[in-house]
C-alpha cells in the first residue's frame, strides 16, 4: 500500500515528456484561521455568506477593511481576514467610523435573511414536502470560487442568487473543482494556452460539511469495481446552501482524486465519471443530510444520472417497480437544454456506458441494454450511443430551452421523439434567461438607480413601473456615469495588457505603448464571450481597411474590446484569438483593438460596465439565448446583434440595432460576408453618428434618450428575478404539488399512471378514426361554425382515457395546415359495430381555404400534456 504521506506527482515538460516528483504527505494537519478580535467577530460569519457579492451595503464591510488586499485576493473575504495584519485588525476594531460600516453590514444580512418573500407570500406559509434540488455541472457566483467556464455557470450563480432573493427553498448541487476552468495566458505569437491554478479550498468561502460526529461528510459512489468517496462542502448564497463535491481524498486512488479536479477537461471516460459524481453523488449527499428533494431541475443534461437514482430510492424506500417509480419521480424532475445543436450534447460509447453503470443497472433490476435504451432515440439501435439530454427528456415531465427563439429550435431538434406529434406542439417550452442585475450593475449605475427610481429597483428588478423611472434621469448625471466607467475600464485594460506584455517578457517600449492603448473619450465597443466560431468573433475582420478608417475617423473615433477563451481542445476558436492580436498589433489598430487576457467574472463587470456598445454576432439559431449583452444593457450599453437567441424578444428600433433579419443562409462565406457588410453599415451610418451628435454641453442627448428606452424596456423583463420566478410559477410550484399526491400522500397514484400507461400502450393500435361528416359542404361563411361528428373506434380503451379533438386551420400553397388551433369534441353516444360517436365544432374568422382532421390523444388527469406519451391516432 502506497505511504500516505509520499505520493508522485507528475508534471508534463514543454516537449512532452514527464517528470516524476516526490510529494511529501503531513502525518498530522492542522487548520489555522483568521484570529479577530472580538468586535471584528461578525465578519467571519459574514464572509461565508455569499450574499455579499450582490449586497454592496455588505460588501463594504470588507472593502473598507483593507482596499487593495480585498482587491488582490479576487475580492475573497475569507482569504482577506487571513492576510490582513494584526495591526489594521486592531486599528479598525477602534475606528468608529469602520465599526459603523460593520453594523450596518451585520444589520443588512439580518434583514436580507429574515424578511418575508416572495414565495412565502405565494405559498402562504405552506411547507413544501422537500426543497428544490438545483443540478449544475458548473456556478458562476463570485471570481474568487472559480468553478465556472461560461454562460451555463454564469446563469446557474444568477439562478440562485434570485432564488435566494424570492425567498424559494431551493439547494444548489455541484462539483467543487481543485483547478477548476483553466486559466488562459497567450504567447507572443498569440497562441492561447492554459494553466490550472488549485483552489485552495479552506481560503474560500466555502465550509466543510459535517456528519454527526463531527467528521467531514462523504458519500459514496460506485465506480468500475470501486467505490469512490466524494466529500461534501458548502458555499451559502444568501438564503440557498449550495453543496458541492469533491473526490481529491487521500482514500481515493490517484485516477479517482482526479475526478474533480478539472471542469471540462480529460476526455470521455472523466467526464462520465464526473456526471456520476454529480447527478448520483448529489442525490446521495442530499439524501444523507435530510433534505430528499421534492423537485430536481437539470441544468443541461450533464446532471440527468440524478433522475435514475431517484428512481432507485424510490423502488427501495416505496417498494416501487421501475415503471412506477418512473411515475413518482418524472413529473417532479425538470431538465433545461441550452443546446440548441445535437454536437453539444454529451453522447457516451455504449461500452463506456455499459463499463460504468453496469453493476448499478442490476441494483435497479436492470438489463444493461433495458438502461441504454433510456439515453437512445431507437432504443433497438445496440449501435446508438447513450445521449444524456434523452435521458433527461426521458426522466422529466416539464422540459424548456432558454429563449423564445431557442424553444422553438427544440421543438424541432427534438421532434424525432415524438414523431407523430406536430412541431410545435413537442412539449418543450422555454424560459428565457436573464441576469441578477444586482450582481451586475455597476456601484454608479446602482447609485443612480437607487435616487432615480427609488431601492426598489433592486427588490424586484421585474417591476416595469420602477424601471419607467429611467426616464427621469438627468442626461448630465448619466453621461457622467458612462464616463467614468469608460475611464476605469481603460485603465484597466491598460494594466492588464501590462502585465500580460510582462509576463510575456515584450520589450520595454512595447509595454510603454501599452500603457496608452484606449482612448477613454470615444465609442468603445464590447465583444466578450466563448471563442467558439459559430459566435464569428472576428466578424468586424472582413474589411481591415474599412474598419480601420471606422475607428480612426477623425471625428466619430471608436475602439473595440475583446475578451474570451477557446476550449482547450478548440484550435479553429484559439486561431480567432490569434488572428485578433494580430490584427492589434498593426499600427492603425494597436490603440484601438485590445484583447484582454484570462476572461472571467472580473473582467467581464469591467466590460459590461465600461462600453457603450455591445457586440453579438452569432449565426443565427445557433445561440441559445446569451447573457453578457444582458448585463451591458442593465448598465446603460446599447446592444447589437443578430437576431438569435434573446434578441428577437428584445429588439426594437428604439432600443439597439439588429444585424440582417430572420434569413437563414446555407453558404456561410457568404453570410459572413452579408452580414459583416450590415455591420459595418450600421456602425458608419447610424451608431457613430449618433454616438456623436452632442449639444452645447457635449452631451449627446439622443443616445442617451435611446439607452434609457433601452433600460425601461430591457431590464424588467431580462433578469433572473423574472426567470426565477417563472421557474417557480409553471414548473416548481406545479412539481411540488405532483410529488405531494403522487409520493408524500398517495404512492396508489404512482401506481395507478404505471398500470394506465402500459394499459393505453398496449391498447392503442386500435385506436381508429373511422368515420367523419361535417356540415359545410365545401363552403362556410366567416363567424359561422362548422359541425363535426365522428365516428371513434377505441378497442379496450373507455372514453375516459382519450380525448377526441378537432385538429384545423388555414392552408399553406403546399396544401399544409398551418398555425392550428384545436377543439375537444364531445362523446355523444354508442354507435354501430362498437364504435364511439364524438361531435363538434369549430368557426373560421377570416376568408381563405382551410382544413380540419380528427385526431385522439391518450388522456389521463395525472399527465402533463396529453404529448406525454407521444400516442396520437389521426385522422386518415
Amino acid at each position: 500500500m502506497e505511504d500516505r504521506r509520499q505520493t508522485i506527482r507528475r508534471y508534463a515538460t514543454k516537449k512532452g515528456t514527464v517528470r516524476m516528483t516526490p510529494v511529501m504527505r503531513p502525518a498530522h494537519v492542522v487548520y489555522a484561521t483568521a484570529q479577530l478580535p472580538e468586535r471584528l467577530e461578525p465578519l467571519r460569519e459574514i464572509a461565508h455568506n455569499l450574499v455579499w457579492s450582490w449586497n454592496p451595503t455588505i460588501r463594504r464591510a470588507f472593502q473598507d477593511l483593507d482596499p487593495a488586499l480585498f482587491e488582490s485576493t479576487r475580492r475573497n473575504p475569507v482569504l482577506l481576514l487571513g492576510r490582513v495584519s494584526p495591526e489594521r485588525l486592531q486599528a479598525a476594531a477602534r475606528d468608529k467610523k469602520y465599526l459603523a460600516t460593520l453594523d450596518r453590514a451585520v444589520k443588512c444580512m439580518k434583514e436580507e435573511m429574515e424578511r418575508e418573500t416572495w414565495f412565502e407570500r405565494v405559498n402562504r406559509g405552506r411547507k413544501p414536502a422537500g426543497p428544490i434540488a438545483y443540478f449544475s455541472m458548473e456556478y458562476g457566483i463570485v471570481e474568487c470560487l472559480p468553478i465556472y467556464s461560461g454562460g451555463l455557470g454564469m446563469l446557474a450563480g444568477d439562478h440562485l442568487k434570485s432564488a435566494s432573493d424570492l425567498g424559494i427553498p431551493l439547494v444548489g448541487v455541484g462539483i467543487l473543482f481543485q483547478q477548476g476552468y483553466f486559466s488562459q495566458y497567450l504567447n507572443a505569437d498569440g497562441l492561447q494556452g492554459e494553466r490550472y491554478p488549485e483552489n485552495d479550498f479552506y481560503n474560500l468561502p466555502i465550509s466543510p460539511v459535517r456528519g454527526p460526529e463531527g467528521a467531514p461528510y462523504r458519500v459514496a459512489v460506485e465506480l468500475p469495481g470501486r467505490q469512490v468517496q466524494a466529500q461534501v462542502w458548502k458555499a451559502q448564497v444568501g438564503r440557498v446552501p449550495l453543496f458541492l463535491l469533491d473526490t481529491n481524498l487521500p482514500d481515493n486512488s490517484r485516477e479517482d482524486q482526479d475526478i474533480t479536479d478539472q471542469l471540462y477537461g480529460g476526455g470521455k471516460p472523466m467526464r462520465i465519471k464526473q456526471e456520476i459524481v454529480l447527478g448520483v453523488g448529489g442525490i446521495r449527499a442530499l439524501e444523507g443530510l435530510g433534505l430528499r428533494p421534492a423537485v430536481c431541475h437539470m441544468n443541461e443534461g450533464h446532471a440527468a444520472f440524478l433522475a435514475l437514482e431517484r428512481a432507485r430510492l424510490a423502488m427501495v424506500q416505496h417498494g416501487f417497480s421501475f415503471e412506477e417509480a418512473l411515475e413518482a419521480t418524472m413529473n417532479s424532475n425538470v431538465f433545461t437544454t441550452h443546446t440548441p445543436v445535437p454536437a453539444g450534447i454529451d453522447v457516451f460509447d455504449p461500452a463506456l456506458v455499459t463499463e460504468h453503470l453496469g453493476p448499478y443497472a442490476r441494483t435497479m433490476g436492470f438489463s444493461m441494454e433495458a438502461l441504454l435504451s433510456l439515453g437512445r432515440a431507437n432504443p433497438g439501435n445496440a449501435a446508438e450511443p447513450f445521449n444524456m439530454a434523452r435521458l433527461a427528456f426521458f426522466f422529466s415531465g416539464k422540459r424548456n430551452g432558454v429563449s423564445r427563439l431557442h424553444g422553438k429550435v427544440s421543438r424541432k431538434m427534438w421532434q424525432h421523439l415524438w414523431p407523430e406529434i406536430p412541431v410545435e406542439e413537442i412539449p418543450v417550452g422555454h424560459v428565457t434567461n436573464g441576469v441578477h442585475v444586482g450582481a451586475w450593475v455597476s456601484p454608479e449605475m446602482a447609485a443612480l438607480f437607487d435616487e432615480h427610481l427609488t431601492p426598489a429597483w433592486a427588490i424586484d428588478p421585474a417591476d416595469a413601473g420602477v424601471w419607467k423611472k429611467a426616464h427621469q434621469i438627468p442626461d448630465e448625471t448619466l453621461w457622467g456615469v458612462f464616463n467614468q466607467r469608460r475611464r476605469l475600464l481603460v485603465d484597466f485594460a491598460r494594466e492588464r495588457l501590462q502585465e500580460n506584455l510582462r509576463a510575456r517578457g515584450a520589450p520595454k517600449r512595447e509595454r510603454d505603448e501599452a500603457a496608452t492603448a484606449l482612448d477613454p473619450n470615444i465609442l468603445t465597443i464590447g465583444f466578450a464571450r466563448r471563442f467558439a466560431t459559430y459566435k464569428r468573433a472576428t466578424l468586424l475582420f472582413r474589411n481591415l481597411d474599412r474598419l480601420a478608417r471606422l475607428l480612426n475617423h477623425p471625428e466619430r473615433p471608436a475602439q473595440v474590446l475583446f475578451a474570451g477563451k477557446a476550449h482547450p481542445q478548440d484550435m479553429e476558436g484559439k486561431n480567432l484569438i490569434k488572428q485578433i492580436i494580430h490584427v492589434a498589433r498593426r499600427p492603425e489598430f494597436r490603440k484601438r483593438i485590445v484583447f484582454i487576457e484570462d476572461y472571467d467574472i472580473r473582467v467581464a463587470k469591467y466590460l459590461v460596465r465600461g462600453v457603450d456598445v455591445w457586440l453579438n454576432n452569432p449565426r443565427r439559431t445557433l445561440e441559445a439565448s446569451g447573457t453578457s449583452g444582458m448585463k451591458a444593457c442593465a448598465n446603460g450599453a446599447l446592444h447589437i446583434s443578430t437576431l438569435d437567441g434573446w434578441w428577437p424578444e428584445a429588439y426594437h428600433p428604439d432600443l439597439g440595432w439588429a444585424i440582417g433579419g430572420e434569413e437563414d443562409f446555407e453558404d456561410h462565406e457568404y453570410q459572413d460576408q452579408v452580414e459583416a457588410d450590415l455591420l459595418m453599415r450600421l456602425l458608419e451610418e447610424q451608431v457613430a453618428p449618433l454616438y456623436y451628435d452632442r449639444d452645447k454641453r457635449g452631451i449627446p442627448v439622443e443616445w442617451l434618450a435611446r439607452v434609457k428606452r433601452s433600460i425601461a424596456a430591457i431590464v424588467p423583463f431580462f433578469n433572473t428575478f423574472r426567470m426565477v420566478r417563472e421557474y417557480a410559477t409553471d414548473y416548481y410550484l406545479p412539481a411540488l404539488e405532483r410529488y405531494q399526491s403522487m409520493v408524500i400522500d398517495d404512492t396508489s397514484r404512482s401506481r395507478e399512471l404505471a398500470a394506465w400507461k402500459k394499459h393505453v400502450r398496449a391498447a392503442w393500435d386500435d385506436v381508429q378514426v373511422r368515420e367523419v361528416r361535417g356540415d359545410s359542404h365545401g363552403t362556410v361563411h366567416t363567424g359561422a361554425a362548422v359541425n363535426v361528428e365522428a365516428k371513434v373506434a377505441l378497442g379496450r380503451l373507455a372514453p375516459g382515457d382519450v380525448r377526441v379533438e378537432l385538429y384545423f386551420g388555414y392552408l399553406d400553397a403546399g396544401g399544409i395546415i398551418r398555425d392550428a388551433a384545436v377543439e375537444e369534441m364531445a362523446h355523444v353516444d354508442h354507435a354501430e359495430d362498437h364504435l364511439r360517436l364524438y361531435r363538434g365544432r369549430f368557426t373560421l374568422h377570416r376568408s381563405g381555404q382551410a382544413g380540419y382532421l380528427i385526431r385522439v390523444r391518450p388522456r389521463h388527469e395525472l399527465l402533463h400534456s396529453e404529448n406525454e406519451l407521444g400516442l396520437i391516432a389521426w385522422e386518415g
